[in-house]
């Protein structure tokens, strides 16, 4: 079988060690080439080319940015895609239960190749861009963007910096006092006092540490979208929202200012004026207006 080893350099947790284990690791019994991101965007035509050349499997080493990109490059062709974990978080490889290390990661992803254990699953567009376990509106956003102005930091400091970043930007760089977006349902329905979004494919949202933080602990990645409009920003409520939101107990989808919606396939975003978005946790600038619709059988994923 042909492999692909899509590696990013720059990740938190991929060191030349790491990356000459797995190899060797993914060369039992099959033909691996390296192949090394140098740019954003790079991963996504990397894939597309692997894929194109009649790869089998394109296994990722880096972080939830750099499987992003391969996802879109890969999608709506027959060649899976394995994610190792190598960045500062890997929500996607943690949600599909990878283990941490991200060798003992590539002995299970090798095996699985070899059980042929794969899994055919529908992805979310927005804007004609996949995303994996969830695109984040608003302050969110935000937040992501902070981080990413200190990418730097994230290989020694990647939890803390989140943290910090939160709080500067409820204090610094984020807009508070308005509604942000509206959200606008398939069916005609749709709600216009939103100040922070997520859509979710999967669950948990995100890790904190080794917790995962839940949000709707029913989004899948076998089923369509499961949508949250925050409508308030205020400190007491927010406060309310972020302890339900560490506790994992489901229980922020149920308090009265948020909009929760499952079984989503069509939503459009329309801001209020610009609004930042993050897609799989990378940060894509600001927009107007969101189109997000699910497909399915668009992705073949291997199953650790």
């Amino acid at each position: 079988m042909k492999i692909t080893l899509l590696v990013n350099g720059a990740a938190s947790s991929v060191t030349a060690r790491t990356r000459v284990m797995i190899r060797k690791t993914l060369s039992h019994h099959h033909d691996v080439t390296v192949a090394t991101t140098s740019r954003r965007g790079h991963a996504s035509r990397l894939a597309r080319g692997a894929a194109a050349k009649g790869t089998d499997v394109v296994v990722t080493l880096g972080g939830d940015g750099t499987l992003n990109e391969a996802a879109n490059g890969l999608a709506g062709t027959g060649c899976a895609l394995a994610a190792l974990p190598g960045g500062s978080t890997n929500v996607f490889a943690r949600t599909m239960h990878t283990p941490d290390d991200p060798v003992v990661a590539a002995q299970e992803v090798l095996e699985a190749i070899d059980r042929g254990s794969l899994r055919r699953v529908g992805l979310p567009s927005v804007n004609g861009r996949y995303f994996l376990f969830h695109a984040g509106l608003g302050f969110d956003a935000a937040v992501v963007e902070q981080v990413e102005k200190r990418s730097w930091l994230k290989r020694y400091a990647g939890h803390p910096l989140f943290i910090w970043a939160g709080f500067s930007t409820w204090v610094h760089h984020y807009d508070k006092s308005r509604p942000r977006m509206s959200f606008e349902y398939g069916d005609g329905t749709g709600v216009h006092d939103v100040y922070l979004g997520v859509v979710l494919n999967t669950d948990p949202y995100t890790y904190l540490g080794s917790k995962p933080l839940s949000i709707d602990p029913e989004a899948t990645i076998d089923t369509s979208l499961s949508t949250v409009g925050v409508r308030t920003m205020q400190f007491r409520p927010m406060m309310r929202l972020v302890g339900h939101l560490v506790k994992g107990n489901g229980r922020l989808i149920e308090d009265p200012l948020v909009e929760h919606r499952r079984d989503v396939a069509d939503l459009v975003v329309r801001g209020h004026g610009p609004f930042p978005y993050q897609l799989d946790g990378d940060h894509l600038g600001d927009t107007e207006e969101l189109t997000f619709t699910w497909r399915p059988d668009v992705l073949t994923l291997v199953v650790p």
